[in-house]
């Protein structure tokens, strides 16, 4: 045995090292951060495609990402870029309800036409006549992200322990017992389900209804390309989200936009994902695809309405969900993080309504 903490959050991605760092800075008590791999960040969070762009995931997840965009900048984790949506005109109707939407929200976006798209993105084939461009878009340097937050975790006197799975979870007497994958035992007064893909799994294993939260897998690619990819390209997004490609250091990083149901695991693109990102690069510019040089893949993991889910378990005492944050989850960390502890501690706090992410929305009265 180990000993009592406070609060334990199984899984140290971006998740579970943002939120542990929140709760330091909230002297939240003794807190434990638990990570199965033998280093954090190995699954989705050193997978991410690294934007932060106040249109991606939709209007629900908009909030989050806005009053993200502070603390992102402050900390110099933001590199401008610029996200340019595009459609051909059969999708007009697409184009202005996603400028007219976002728009009333706040967010920064234009309209452009043909000629403003060819300055943007050379070679674009001429069935795409129309954009909407987001100037506030920006990369996100994820791994600098992430070992901030470790670090300011560890500052706060968070203990991390890696190679520690959680195998076993029981409550008993208003505390968990947490039997862990490298042989030792820890209790805690709260369990933070912050385990990603295998965050239902997780809840199955200590005894609480899942919420139906879903791993989907998506593809990215690394192509070479002739001519090269300029640094000044924006992030390119369809309307119909069926790609997104954006620069890499003379590359292109490169997405179908798929989302191919998986069960939790170490995840790999497959041949015909990879193909179907480049044939449908292909329709976007008439570059030449070269070489792929990398090819991986990632879990998003999604609740049933596509909405993350942050909160207390409406029915198992002691057991917080910081779950189902699809592919956001990096550029709302700072927002969320700041939620979530805010409810784990009680008190009053953030800019975002945590009403809508709640897990008691799921839950079906008897």
């Amino acid at each position: 045995m180990i000993g009592h903490f406070d609060i334990a959050i199984a899984g140290a991605g971006m998740a579970g090292a943002s939120l542990a760092a929140a709760l330091a800075q909230h002297s939240a008590g003794r807190v434990l951060l638990l990570e199965a791999e033998a280093q954090p960040g190995y699954h989705a969070t050193g997978r991410s495609a690294a934007f932060w762009t106040e249109s991606y995931g939709g209007a629900q997840i908009q909030p989050l990402t806005t009053a993200s965009g502070p603390f992102l900048r402050k900390g110099g984790f933001l590199v401008p870029r610029g996200a340019l949506t595009i459609g051909m005109p059969s999708q007009a109707a697409l184009i202005d309800g996603f400028i007219r939407d976002f728009s009333a929200l706040g967010v920064r976006v234009e309209r452009l036409e043909r000629s403003a798209l060819e300055r943007h993105v050379p070679g674009l084939r001429e069935a795409w006549m129309l954009g909407a461009y987001e100037p506030d878009c920006c990369d996100i340097e994820v791994a600098a992200l992430h070992q901030h937050y470790l670090a300011q975790a560890a500052r706060g006197g968070v203990a991390l322990r890696c190679k520690a799975a959680l195998q076993a979870a029981e409550r008993e007497h208003a505390r968990w017992t947490l039997h862990l994958s490298d042989g030792e035992s820890v209790t805690c007064g709260v369990l933070v389900n912050a385990a990603g893909a295998w965050a239902d799994s997780l809840a199955l294993m200590a005894g609480v209804q899942p919420l139906g939260i879903t791993p989907l897998r998506r593809t990215m690619v690394q192509l070479r390309t002739a001519p090269e990819a300029p640094s000044t390209l924006p992030l390119v997004l369809d309307v119909a989200e069926q790609f997104y490609f954006k620069p890499e250091a003379g590359r292109v990083w490169l997405s179908p936009h798929d989302e191919v149901p998986s069960a939790p695991c170490d995840a790999a693109p497959e041949e015909l994902d990879v193909a179907t990102a480049i044939a449908r690069f292909e329709q976007v510019v008439d570059w030449q695809p070269g070489h792929v040089e990398r090819r991986w893949a990632g879990l998003r993991s999604f609740a049933p309405d596509r909405l993350p889910v942050y909160g207390f378990d409406a029915r198992s005492q002691g057991f917080f969900w910081f779950a189902g944050q699809g592919g956001f989850g990096i550029q709302t960390a700072p927002a969320a993080a700041e939620l979530a502890a805010c409810l784990i501690c009680g008190e009053q706090g953030g800019t975002v309504d945590p009403v809508p992410f709640a897990p008691g929305r799921f839950t079906t009265a008897p």
